[in-house]
């Protein structure tokens, strides 16, 4: 599962950083106001900056990852399993209101992405309890 979690975070950074106006890979063109910053230069760097200081902290998480992967063992990844799954979960304490509300508002295309987002998140949160527990218990 981190495995699978590493890809989708390792294709948002690609995204982010190489292909920010797209609508795949969680990047940022599904917010309407990516298009509306670039009309305001001051704005849209700032907004840029944010996006690839966004794209550069999910790179030092995949380093890290990897690291993990490679040289921990059980009860260390355990406690990374616990480490994501609470990092993960934060998505639902500040961004997801946002998201949801702009999503209402019709500030993002595709609608209803915000509903698509938290399902997939609550996904990946189940998917690595579960398999917190299991290692756990074997």
């Amino acid at each position: 599962m981190i495995l699978a979690f590493l890809l989708l975070e390792s294709a948002n950074v690609l995204a982010l950083y190489f292909f920010p106006d797209s609508k795949m890979a969680n990047s940022i063109g599904i917010f309407k106001a990516w298009e509306k910053s670039k009309t305001d230069p001051e704005i849209h760097h700032f907004v840029q900056y944010l996006v690839n200081w966004v794209a550069g902290t999910k790179l030092i998480f995949i380093a890290l990852l990897i690291v993990m992967l490679i040289r921990a063992d059980d009860q260390s990844l355990t406690f990374a399993g616990v480490a994501l799954v609470l990092s993960i979960a934060t998505f639902f304490w500040r961004l997801h209101p946002l998201i949801r509300k702009m999503d209402q508002d019709g500030q993002i295309d595709p609608r209803n992405y915000s509903k698509l987002l938290f399902w997939m998140i609550l996904a990946i949160i189940l998917i690595f309890s579960a398999s917190i527990l299991i290692s756990i218990l074997s």
